[in-house]
């Protein structure tokens, strides 16, 4: 069969775009409570966001790229269809949320603007932004000396002001300023305490204008518009060799503030003149990056919406589990020692990993800890915890990948943060990130050193493991143990080469033992024996994978996909991949966990995994998936695939036309895979704790049966 081509893929461009309208297809979902409707406009903002920073930027650099050479480039037809597809989406979200506005209005939660202020209100409102708001806002006056590109700050709301008056017209920025202040401000009970008003922050400023340029201008009119302008992601890091790789992102972030605009997104109902002057001061000439759009913008901070009436308008909340497996002993690793122990965030408490560092940090008998840090939460337990260990005598070693995308301010501070503690701060392979989610503690027991290691799919940060979806394995198994400290020596020693028998390590075997594990299920499908792959991942684009899949259903076997964002494999094209359905489940918690399943002639390998199948993971990241040996562990994740693949309510048909259709129920049982989950792991844990309970009580019934036997002796 032919390499992948156009006709057998879908350009990961438009597959993200169809994962980001299936994000809005939970915003008009009348099944969804209402706050919760409304905060899913704001994710899908801010994916958008994101979209254009690091997707149209890409595809717009190709285009440049192209237009030095030849000048033909699928990048032009592709970026044209973008914008068709982004204008559709923005018409919608629009519709959708003039429609949640009314919803919202039917339970008396009224978000109004300042043209619909009651005069108790507006007196509120001017006296609370001079006391409060005023200080936070520094308007930019536009004049020709200055460059405003390098004046904005990427990605923040602005309101374009301009002053009217018989000579000319003055124009100035206006930031919204939500770093410092919440976007949605609810305002006092004025007569009914049914009624709730909430009031954005643009508007308040809107309402207010006069007291920022009143004292200093005169002028006879003034208008203000919304506007958002969006760079480019990338940046260059140079080479230079004097320079170590800490300078290097500091320089290249600041680049990052003055890259190319990609997106400018408008108030449609802005005059002409001063759309002209934004794309003149702004150095927009292209119309692909003009979005026209309603009167707000940073709609991504409708993540955070308010809900000032009932507690039916969000989600029932589910309060995350205790894990039977650590309640067992007071000690994390003897717990760990006793046997394997998997967790399922968000369902389960990410308190016992953080516990687990703790413990590690004042435990005589640990001697060291390794750790890989991606991404960690703002307030981290986890680095406070390394911190002390540094300060108990502990050997730690973090490894801090410093290009982990808009995190890499974050990431540099932590780096000295650490460092300054005496922690041994590494940077990974330059040329690699390094995205693996490991933790290796050793333990000196009975005069030797035995490891304790954590490999997961998700990264150590409190905040997201509230709402992303992530396995974690913990384990002392020893051989499994030891490949992790492996990895850690290859990230500290890249020329070395180790042969892994347990774990896959991307890049240094995973392309040949995927490639391998898909070749095996394509005999057995040759022999006649059952042959079956199932795939959770976030992203599928890698081509040679995605080719091996078309080759694995050509001959039989049955596959089965669970694709949260990018699919580029296209599914139930007759003679290459009849035997292949893709699903996407969108739901309160965000699908991040990664798993893959082989039948391997009843076998059943089981993987979880860091990694997604897209090329930068496979060869140029380091990412490690570790196989589920236990029984108990492999069943219970089988079984919460299983439940996932029945989805009947949030799951989508993944199929060539990008069309989104839910999962048709027909006549079978409601099944919305997170309530099940959530429900099959309460009872799991219910079970392993009675399970405890009768070891325990069968362990004192026969301690007591020796002292009897001791007695009569």
């Amino acid at each position: 069969m032919s390499p992948v081509t156009d006709k057998l893929s879908i350009d990961k461009e438009l597959s993200w775009l169809s994962f980001n309208e299936r994000v809005l297809q939970e915003a008009c979902d009348p099944q969804v409570p209402l706050v919760e409707r409304v905060r899913f406009l704001g994710i899908f903002s801010s994916n958008m966001d994101e979209f254009f920073r690091v997707r149209v930027a890409a595809v717009r650099r190709a285009i440049l790229i192209s237009s030095l050479q030849d000048g033909r480039s699928h990048s032009r037809h592709l970026m044209a269809k973008i914008q068709s597809r982004v204008l559709a989406l923005q018409e919608r979200f629009d519709a959708i949320y003039a429609d949640l506005m009314r919803e919202l209005v039917r339970r008396n939660i009224f978000l109004i603007n300042e043209k619909q202020l009651s005069d108790f209100h507006s007196a509120w409102l001017k006296k609370h932004f001079k006391d409060q708001f005023k200080r936070h806002i520094s308007p930019l006056i536009v004049n020709n000396s200055r460059d405003l590109v390098k004046q904005i700050n990427d990605d923040a709301t602005y309101l374009a002001v301009c002053l009217y008056s018989k000579e000319r017209r003055q124009y100035a920025l206006v930031e919204v300023p939500t770093k410092n202040l919440p976007r949605f401000i609810e305002l006092p009970t004025e007569k009914s305490k049914a009624k709730k008003y909430l009031i954005l922050l643009d508007n308040i400023i809107r309402h207010c204008v006069d007291e920022l340029f009143g004292p200093f201008f005169e002028y006879e009119a003034i208008d203000t518009y919304s506007m958002k302008l969006t760079r480019d992601a990338e940046f260059d890091i140079t080479d230079e060799l004097e320079q170590t790789q800490l300078e290097k992102m500091t320089k290249g972030l600041k680049k990052r503030l003055t890259a190319e605009p990609v997106r400018l997104v408008y108030d449609r109902d802005m005059p002409e003149h001063m759309l002209t002057m934004l794309k003149d001061n702004l150095n927009i000439s292209s119309t692909e990056c003009l979005i026209p759009g309603g009167r707000y913008h940073s709609f991504k901070d409708f993540i955070g919406f308010p809900n000032p009436s009932r507690h039916y308008l969000e989600n029932e909340k589910m309060p995350a589990l205790d894990s039977a497996g650590f309640g067992r002993c007071a000690n994390s690793f003897d717990a760990i020692a006793m046997g394997d122990i998997m967790l399922n965030y968000p369902y389960h408490k990410f308190s016992h990993f953080t516990e687990m560092v703790r413990q590690a940090a004042y435990d005589p008998a640990v001697r060291f800890i390794r750790i890989s840090l991606y991404r960690v939460a703002k307030k981290s337990h986890v680095v406070q915890s390394l911190v002390d260990a540094v300060k108990n005598g502990k050997k730690v070693t973090a490894v801090i990948e410093l290009h982990a995308r808009f995190d890499e301010q974050s990431n540099i501070e932590w780096s000295r943060i650490l460092a300054e503690a005496g922690v041994r701060v590494h940077h990974g392979i330059p040329s690699l990130k390094v995205h693996s989610k490991l933790c290796l503690i050793g333990r000196e027991e009975q005069g030797e050193t035995r490891l304790y290691c954590h490999v997961g799919s998700g990264n150590f940060n409190e905040g997201t493991a509230r709402i992303y979806t992530d396995f974690s394995l913990f384990t002392a198994n020893q051989e499994i143990a030891r490949e992790v400290e492996q990895v850690f020596e290859l990230i500290e020693h890249p020329y070395r080469r180790d042969n892994f028998q347990h774990l896959i390590v991307s890049p240094y075997d995973a392309r040949q033992k995927l490639t391998n594990l898909i070749d095996q299920e394509i005999v057995n499908a040759h022999g006649r024996m059952k042959a079956a792959i199932t795939l959770k991942l976030n992203n599928l684009i890698d081509e040679a994978l995605i080719q091996k899949l078309y080759e694995a259903s050509a001959a039989g076997v049955k596959i089965r996909l669970l694709i949260r964002g990018m699919c580029a494999l296209i599914p139930r094209i007759p003679g290459v991949s009849d035997n292949i359905e893709v699903y996407s489940i969108v739901d309160r918690f965000l699908e991040h966990s990664r798993v893959m399943l082989f039948h391997a002639g009843g076998e059943n390998k089981l993987y979880i995994c860091s990694a997604d199948w897209m090329s930068r993971n496979v060869d140029n990241r380091v990412e490690v998936s570790a196989p589920i040996y236990d029984p108990r562990l492999k069943q219970m994740v089988m079984d919460i695939l299983s439940l996932q693949f029945n989805d009947n309510t949030k799951a989508r048909i993944i199929n060539k036309e990008q069309s989104n259709p839910y999962r048709n129920r027909g006549n079978k049982r409601k099944l919305r895979s997170q309530v099940a989950i959530y429900h099959y792991l309460v009872n799991y844990e219910k079970r392993q704790l009675q399970e405890l309970k009768q070891q325990t009580e069968a362990q004192a019934h026969d301690k007591g049966h020796d002292v009897l036997l001791t007695k009569a002796g």
